[in-house]
């Protein structure tokens, strides 16, 4: 046993809990799935959502970042037009 196998992830414990077997077998007997293609299918899947909840973030960023420069120039204006 090295390092690795003490660690557990996420994806291990909705295994146990969806079939307890089909953990045990893959963990403790080392036999491999027999869904490596739907498996794959979930990894892509994955990794396009979360380049979407990064673009999103990134986005929202940029939204706010504007809105603070539109507050800024509205703020100076007022206070050349108004004020200055």
């Amino acid at each position: 046993m090295n390092r690795e196998d003490d660690i557990l992830r996420a994806s291990e414990i909705a295994e146990y809990l969806f079939c307890a077997r089909a953990w045990w077998l893959g963990r403790v007997k080392g036999l491999p799935s027999q869904n490596v293609r739907e498996m794959k299918h979930g990894v892509s899947w994955h990794q396009r959502h979360g380049r979407a909840v990064e673009r999103f973030y990134l986005l929202q960023r940029l939204a706010v970042a504007l809105l603070i420069l539109a507050i800024a120039i509205l703020a100076v204006w007022m206070w050349r037009t108004l004020g200055g």
